[in-house]
């Protein structure tokens, strides 16, 4: 009876301890890291860091609790929907110095609340979606890129948190208008410009244009037509003048009947 006694508490904290390490493997987040970064751990935040590394694409299998995610001076093109989907706990994104072009619209899904920090910064963005950015509270880096300064630039700036030490390098590489290529985006909206006017009035030229070419086709194929008949009515008047007149054949007919 002693015996069974001890074992039974034995096998009891046994048990425990195994079901512990099941829901261990199951439950806990995902700590994998990807191949060519270096995963740490720091005051309690989980760091994924892979700067350098010649990434071509941010990589698929981060871990679940990343923190900080460290993907700058790469050569990554393109931000995918959904990127960082499963990174409910991300707070800090640098992708400066790579070689971004496009960003997604449902690029930043899924982190919109969690996130603080965006660096976007020296890349080859020159336009984003007005979507790909709603709801972000991160302060945002877009620092020396090629900006095409135009309406769907100034929605998106309008909704963002700009990170005030850059917000002077964000400068038009182009604009709708030529004479703001060069100045700061924020220098040229704060001196009262609206790019969306100079939208609507190059929708208004574009639209005058058309309907004055297709006013020209139609005054142009008037002519023609006109003309045509002319030439027509011309050929057909000269070929009534060549058949003989009424009169002489009378006259003809008078001196056939005379000689017979």
């Amino acid at each position: 009876n002693n015996a069974a006694f001890l074992w039974k508490p034995l096998f009891s904290d046994g048990l425990a301890l195994l079901w512990g390490v099941l829901f261990g493997l199951f439950v806990a987040p995902v700590t994998t890291c990807p191949t060519r970064c270096h995963c740490i751990e720091k005051s309690g935040m989980t760091v994924v860091q892979c700067m350098s590394r010649s990434l071509e694409k941010i990589p698929s299998d981060l871990p679940r609790d990343t923190v900080v995610l460290l993907l700058a001076s790469n050569h990554i093109t393109h931000i995918p929907n959904h990127a960082f989907r499963e990174l409910h706990y991300l707070q800090e994104v640098d992708l400066s110095n790579n070689e971004i072009e496009t960003v997604d619209v449902g690029a930043f899904q899924g982190v919109s609340d969690s996130l603080l920090m965006l660096d976007l910064s020296n890349n080859r963005i020159q336009s984003v979606p007005k979507e790909a950015f709603a709801r972000l509270r991160a302060k945002i880096s877009l620092s020396n890129n090629p900006w095409h300064c135009e309406c769907t630039l100034q929605e998106v700036l309008r909704e963002l948190r700009l990170d005030p030490k850059t917000v002077n390098e964000v400068i038009c590489h182009t604009a709708v208008q030529e004479e703001y290529a060069g100045k700061p985006v924020i220098q040229v909206l704060d001196s009262g410009i609206n790019f969306c006017n100079f939208h609507h009035k190059t929708t208004d030229v574009a639209m005058f244009v058309t309907m004055f070419g297709w006013f020209t086709m139609v005054i142009a194929y008037v002519i023609y037509y006109v003309r045509h008949n002319q030439e027509d009515a011309r050929r057909h008047l000269q070929y009534l003048k060549s058949l003989p007149s009424s009169s002489q054949i009378s006259k003809d007919f008078d001196t056939i009947s005379t000689v017979l």
